[in-house]
């Protein structure tokens, strides 16, 4: 399992290369996942900027999922967490070329009925904060602060 991780991120910046040369059109959702108690979930990936903290998510083919089934996949995927996609809603879409793709980025969030999770290799971290204070210094992701105002 460690494996994979390391080879995600020896990767990631061949990906990054390839977006910014052929500039896709791709589409991908983030999560954020809150408890009954208030709490919400934020990970740190094993790839790419492995510092920092985001929300979990991916991309996704419009053709084969909708966003909500995109979410609960990804979820499913990275942390073990099943969530059907009906317990999704939408916060935001929003288009953007940051990592050098066209990105049509689908916001939504769940509540989970519990706080269990199980780290994937895309997974470096998770964890269940109530506010991104907790997170001290380290860098967050816009995505994340977007979903949380």
């Amino acid at each position: 399992m460690r494996f994979r991780a390391v080879l995600l991120r020896a990767g990631s910046p061949f990906a990054q290369l390839w977006f910014r040369i052929r500039k896709p059109t791709t589409f991908g959702v983030k999560a954020l996942v809150r408890h009954a108690d208030g709490r919400f979930l934020v990970v740190r990936h094993s790839y790419a900027d492995t510092r920092r903290w985001a929300l979990p998510g991916g991309g996704y083919k419009p053709t084969r999922e909708t966003p909500a089934e995109a979410a609960a996949r990804e979820l499913h995927e990275e942390l073990g967490i099943v969530l059907p996609p009906a317990d999704f809603a939408v916060l935001d879409t929003t288009v953007t070329t940051l990592e050098g793709k066209h990105d049509t980025l689908t916001i939504l969030t769940a509540v989970a009925p519990a706080d269990a999770f199980t780290l994937s290799p895309e997974i470096a971290e998770a964890r269940w904060v109530t506010s991104l204070d907790e997170l001290g210094a380290a860098s967050v992701s816009r995505w994340l602060v977007k979903a949380l105002g």
